[in-house]
């Protein structure tokens, strides 16, 4: 497959000065003194894009994502390394790239098509389907310093998306818009990737990452830290956000000695097994959810011992372990219990709260209709919560029990405070603790002016 996009080894190095006479006297001193300190906003980043693929790039703000959009239009110039484009690029940077503020919407129309080489024949010809989509009525006859951060997105996307080009570049842009002329930007970019559009596209929000790319680079703090499937790299990004840079690393290692492995030979891990029988031992030990999950060290418990919580763990809805979710997709929290004596009818119950301890909602299989036979003393259940993740974004804790009722008092036989963190992430909060997903419809009354 032919690229479209080829980057090698872009590094991208800013001067950054304390003071502004550091400046002026490091290009005056006869020695070349140096007084800045250099900033990597890339280093060393390599990848490529295949012709009609639709690729995502994430990571946290800072990881130089924009960068490298504007060093692939041509905007910026990079330190070392180059860039190969092959095909014409139409882009949606931040807002106010290629526009001139003083210029009328219709002017800054044939002025990027003049820049993108249309002739004005070509762009007359296009302008009706840029304004229809743009949508903007009298204002397209106005400067465009004048107009609303929406009113400017829905210019620029609208001539970006109708110049047909061959490699479409979207940079956040998009989360400006209101939801509808979202929905609308994003039908329009899967009508031109059937066509055969590359597009590359940046954006925080996983879920259109999820739906649209074929394949995501995940950069953080300048570097390249892999490339692959969209739901992969999803969960990769997660454990940045998490903090939990010491387990990404463990599991890229993993992942290049699983390759290391498939080329021929056994790998460090296996050919250790092969001879340590302490390995062969940690093998044979059942795996636990737990150990892939970000415990409290601190977690409060208790209880009278009948019953115990040994195993927990969180599944998003790719049925990864993990302690960070999307909002709006589907998890399941799960719980493995043992019991120690004989129990009637055992509650298995978790809880969400906030930071600050507020319950913020919760069931337990009681409430949920879900009976639970009488338990023996050796017996052990799995169960399993799953349900729609419809709280903000934001830091949670996770609490869990198996408690009972005996001649009508409530029993604990184990109770687990605050055992897993819970991050939510979102691209969209409301107000308040939990999304209502309103869906929202505004008409013009007719007669009004």
């Amino acid at each position: 497959m032919e690229n479209a996009i080829i980057v090698k080894d872009v590094t991208k190095i800013y001067k950054l000065y304390d003071k502004p006479i550091d400046r002026l006297k490091e290009s005056l001193h006869p020695f070349h003194k140096e007084y800045h300190r250099k900033f990597y906003a890339l280093n060393g980043l390599s990848f490529s894009v295949e012709k009609g693929q639709t690729v995502g790039i994430i990571g946290t703000n800072g990881s130089g994502k924009s960068t490298i959009l504007k060093i692939i239009t041509g905007v910026l110039t990079p330190t070392t390394g180059e860039v190969t484009v092959n095909g014409s690029v139409s882009a949606l940077l931040e807002l106010g790239a290629g526009f001139n503020m003083d210029y009328t919407g219709i002017e800054n129309i044939y002025m990027n098509g003049s820049m993108m080489g249309f002739s004005r024949k070509e762009m007359d010809a296009k302008l009706a389907d840029i304004l229809d989509f743009a949508d903007i009525g009298e204002f397209v006859n106005q400067p465009v310093k004048t107009y609303s951060s929406g009113m400017f997105v829905r210019l620029a996307f609208a001539l970006a998306i109708n110049v047909e080009p061959e490699i479409l570049i979207v940079d956040e842009a998009l989360s400006v818009g209101d939801v509808f002329f979202q929905a609308k930007c994003y039908r329009r970019m899967e009508e031109i990737r059937e066509r055969g559009t590359t597009i590359l596209m940046v954006t925080h929000d996983m879920g259109s990452i999820l739906k649209y790319c074929s394949k995501v680079v995940l950069l953080n703090k300048g570097n390249f830290i892999a490339e692959g499937s969209a739901g992969h790299m999803v969960d990769l990004y997660k454990k940045i956000l998490a903090n939990q840079m010491e387990s990404l690393e463990e599991e890229l290692a993993e992942e290049r000695s699983r390759k290391t492995g498939a080329d021929g030979g056994a790998t460090g891990a296996e050919a250790a097994a092969e001879t340590d029988p302490a390995a062969d031992s940690e093998k044979s030990r059942p795996a636990l959810m737990k150990d892939k999950m970000a415990v409290n060290p601190n977690r409060t418990e208790y209880g009278d011992g009948r019953a115990e919580i040994y195993d927990m763990g969180l599944f998003d809805g790719r049925g990864n372990l993990t302690n960070l979710l999307l909002k709006g997709e589907r998890f399941t929290i799960r719980e493995k219990i043992r019991f120690h004596a004989a129990i009637q009818t055992p509650i298995f119950t978790y809880t969400i709260k906030d930071k600050k301890g507020t319950e913020l909602t919760g069931t337990n299989t009681m409430y949920e209709g879900t009976d639970i036979r009488p338990v023996a003393d050796g017996d052990e259940y799995e169960v399993s919560f799953t349900q729609k993740m419809t709280l903000q974004g934001g830091e949670y804790l996770l609490s869990m029990s198996c408690t009972g009722f005996e001649q009508g008092e409530h029993v604990v036989y184990h109770r687990l405070y605050d055992v897993l963190s819970l991050t939510v992430i979102s691209n969209k909060n409301t107000v308040g603790v939990y999304d209502m997903e309103s869906e929202v419809q505004a008409v013009k009354s007719a007669g009004t002016v």
